[in-house]
């Protein structure tokens, strides 16, 4: 699979997470049916003609060099990795560094379940396909086909920002040095040539668009002034707000990582003088600290949030609530008014960003999760658009500077009629 692929499966590592989904057919299955009878490339039996060139090489992966020594390692002590992709012609001196995501691990337990897989070892890493942002087609991704581009693989659990040793159950270490291999890594790719960069533009998708966020400043401050350096979190706006019933459940979430991984670095100074660490995590609190132009690109239906903040496993929700976490076409209007006020809590959080010079914003109402490394979702018939932009040409108008206002806010769903099955969820 692509980078999309590979970010969607890694997004929930634990099969105990992947329940069976609801048997929501009494509400949109007959409908899937006939679109499938009718439109066969909507089914993805029929690609269109601009995605038929020949499938790009795999990336392979290369280990941080001197990792034990620098204490860069992932949960299990193995050494972290990247995929490093050469620029060529006009993007030789250009660079796309992008931080994968994969949710987190709250506690010892959790993190040494992740250990034993591509989120916490690099025992499980494999070359990966570059796809969309990341993608080398000029066709499908005409800004940065020929960008140097780096994928960094997320091994620690804690959107790159920990800087702690635990213990897990069975008496072996678990390392939480996700600070120390984002500081590492970069600095191994600065000696290949980053240093020299005269664009650089930081990505990042789910925990680790948080974790773009979060190292966004840090990253802008390490190259002279005259060089363009920009930040692009994808779906990592994680809102505090309560799920169905009433709690706010994910805070334990955060609590637990900030706790767990000694999250204190790289959170805003300001906000740690007036609020607790873990409210410090979650992004309207970060973006009012953030200097460098920033791109927030978020669904205002946000998919993972849906399914685990609003919703989650944990509260035992009925066939009807289940069936709308599984899709949105299958909530009720009750079930609709409780997902706008959590779209309603996004737009009033990314207020801030109106005053914000520099800054874009693209918040569409489909119900979707992670759209830089998707080719459907970054540039294709299917990609989703606001102000006639598909994603990817209102990403290309902000880092050239070519649109005087790149700020796109979504009406509430189901207005959008570019938001396509075809999108991932």
């Amino acid at each position: 699979p692509g980078t999309a692929q590979a970010e969607q499966l890694l997004l929930h590592p634990d099969p105990e997470q992947r329940r069976r989904a609801p048997d929501c057919r009494h509400a949109w299955g007959l409908s899937v049916a006939v679109l499938l009878l009718l439109l066969p490339s909507a089914a993805g039996l029929h690609p269109p003609m601009m995605f038929c060139a020949p499938p790009p090489e795999t990336v392979p992966l290369t280990l941080l060099a001197g990792a034990q020594e620098k204490g860069a390692v992932c949960l299990d002590g193995t050494p972290p990795g990247y995929h490093l992709q050469r620029g060529s012609g006009t993007g030789a001196n250009n660079w796309l560094i992008h931080l994968q995501g994969g949710g987190w691990c709250s506690t010892a337990k959790d993190c040494s379940s992740r250990s034993n897989s591509d989120l916490g070892s690099s025992n499980f890493m494999k070359p990966i396909l570059f796809a969309g942002i990341l993608s080398s087609d000029q066709q499908l991704n005409p800004d940065f086909y020929n960008w140097n581009k780096v994928y960094v693989r997320y091994c620690d659990g804690g959107s790159f920002s920990g800087d702690a040793e635990g213990q897990a159950p069975d008496g072996s270490t678990l390392h939480f040095r996700g600070l120390r291999i984002y500081e590492a890594v970069i600095d191994e790719v600065m000696e290949k040539g980053l240093a020299n960069a005269t664009q650089a533009l930081l990505t990042g998708c789910s925990a680790g668009g948080l974790a773009t966020m979060l190292h966004c400043d840090d990253f802008s401050a390490k190259f002279p002034q005259e060089v363009s350096v920009k930040c692009l979190a994808d779906a990592g706006f994680f809102i505090d707000v309560k799920d169905i019933s009433g709690e706010r459940t994910f805070w334990s979430v955060f609590d637990g990582v900030v706790q767990l991984q000694n999250i204190r670095e790289v959170l805003p100074k300001d906000c740690l003088a007036k609020k607790k660490p873990k409210e410090c995590f979650f992004p309207a609190e970060l973006i009012k600290s953030i200097h460098s132009p920033m791109f927030i690109l978020n669904s205002a239906y946000d998919s993972f949030q849906v399914r685990y903040v609003l919703i989650p496993d944990s509260l035992a929700p009925d066939n009807s609530w289940l069936c709308c976490k599984h899709n949105i076409r299958n909530c009720n209007s009750t079930q609709m008014e409780f997902l706008n006020g959590f779209r309603n809590a996004m737009v009033d959080a990314l207020k801030v960003v109106e005053d914000k010079e520099g800054w874009g914003l693209f918040i569409a109402s489909c119900f979707t999760h992670c759209q830089t490394v998707s080719d459907i979702s970054w540039n294709s018939p299917f990609s989703p658009r606001l102000g006639d932009k598909t994603i990817a040409e209102a990403v290309g108008d902000w880092q050239c500077g070519c649109s005087e206002r790149v700020k796109e806010i979504d009406c509430e769903y189901p207005c959008n009629p570019t938001c396509s099955r075809q999108l991932p969820s």
